[in-house]
């Protein structure tokens, strides 16, 4: 979801299990890139405040980036959804393994760091196994198809924490 007033807002009045915060915009289909914690540090630890008061999960999908997960644990979120975009859309070899070696230190700073590692964004059937391998890997968000498509959510957390 997004962290406009009013997003925020309907989630705190329905308490789901969990909210994930993603740099959604209007003009985009899908989500593009990781949410700029670090950047937007004010605004983002104002919803998770809300969102952690009214009882719910918060996830924060962010780039495997040192500075935006050192952030999240910061803010206190409860998770973080590393962005698997560059790893889904390189060549498998070389290129991909290097975006999984990125991925694999991200997991590993979200884990030390206290925080469930989720991951997701282009993953499918065929490329899911080595990041469903991750050292930690609680929750898995991947297409239905192998083209770019819907989304759900294939996670083994229990309601609640």
């Amino acid at each position: 979801m997004a962290c406009e007033d009013e997003v925020v807002g309907i989630a705190c009045e329905v308490k789901p299990d969990q909210a994930t915060l993603v740099p959604e915009r209007r003009q985009e289909v899908t989500t593009e890139g990781g949410l700029d914690v670090a950047g937007q540090r004010v605004r983002v630890a104002e919803v998770v405040r809300r969102l952690r008061e009214a009882g719910i999960w918060v996830s924060l999908f962010l780039d495997p980036d040192e500075r935006q997960i050192e952030t999240a644990a910061e803010l206190e979120a409860d998770a973080v959804e590393l962005h698997t975009g560059q790893y889904s859309l390189a060549k498998p070899g070389p290129q991909q393994d290097q975006q999984l070696e990125i991925l694999q230190i991200g997991g590993a700073l979200v884990r030390r760091l206290g925080m469930a590692l989720h991951a997701g964004h282009g993953l499918n059937y065929r490329n899911v196994r080595p990041v469903a391998l991750i050292e930690g890997m609680h929750e898995l968000n991947m297409a239905t198809a192998l083209s770019p498509g819907p989304s759900w959510s294939a996670s083994s957390r229990p309601c609640g924490k």
